[in-house]
């Protein structure tokens, strides 16, 4: 019973040091150049589609303001031993309007996907990974709801609809929690992260081939860490 007890306060203070010990990293990522101009989507095959929006619906691949704020930029740590658990809330992706929303979404490795159908017209919902499982299956306007899983780690890969080319979304998938997606102002923020030095990863879809890297020391401190895209040279 000592044996027992004595273990069972060696995990408790274990626990509680790594939870004094987590860090945060925020940060703020950018585009540094001339914006590409927007393009509209064309709907007009899927009347449903089209009477979904009011008004103009762009490309989704390139969300920049003004300011020069790149949103829906996906930022992760590589490296990171985590022994906890798989989140119990399922990562959501919708069909609404026909778009996905998120069009840009990070999950755990064995975590639920809620896949929603909001849309009066049918989907086929197509995942393209290359360490993970396809899969590949149709969404008739009566279905609302089906569910996947993808079992390993990979890099984003996207999941488009076979009905509606127009339709993409990006997914990252992680063995642990630590990753974020920019918001509209270009903001991400990561907490409770264990202390450690990490390599540190900056991914955005038009710059998939070029992903920013760098090594970031996480400690009881949150860290401050932005990065910025620019439009490549041309040869």
């Amino acid at each position: 019973m000592n044996l027992i007890r004595f273990l069972a306060t060696v995990l408790l203070f274990s626990t509680i040091s790594i939870y004094l010990h987590a860090g945060s990293l925020k940060g703020h990522v950018k585009f540094d150049g001339k914006p590409p101009k927007k393009k509209t989507l064309r709907m007009d095959a899927d009347p449903v589609c089209g009477s979904a929006h009011s008004g103009p619906v762009y490309t989704e691949s390139f969300k920049v303001n003004d300011a020069g704020d790149l949103a829906e930029c996906l930022i992760w740590l590589r490296n990171v031993e985590y022994s906890g658990g798989i989140s119990e809330e399922p990562a959501v992706i919708d069909q609404k309007g026909c778009i996905y929303i998120p069009h840009v979404f990070g999950m755990q490795a064995g975590q639920e996907l809620l896949i929603k159908n909001s849309d009066l017209t049918l989907h086929n919902i197509h995942a393209m990974p290359k360490i993970n499982k396809e899969f590949n299956f149709a969404m008739p306007k009566v279905v609302k709801e089906r569910k996947s899983t993808f079992e390993k780690p990979e890099d984003p890969f996207y999941i488009k609809c076979d009905v509606h080319p127009w339709m993409k979304s990006w997914a990252l998938v992680l063995d642990h929690p630590y990753f974020a997606v920019t918001d509209t102002n270009g903001n991400y923020l990561i907490e409770n992260i264990p202390a450690g030095t990490y390599e540190m990863v900056c991914w955005q879809e038009k710059f998939k081939k070029n992903q920013l890297t760098t090594t970031v020391n996480v400690g009881d401190e949150a860290v401050t860490k932005d990065f910025t895209f620019t439009r490549p040279k041309k040869k």
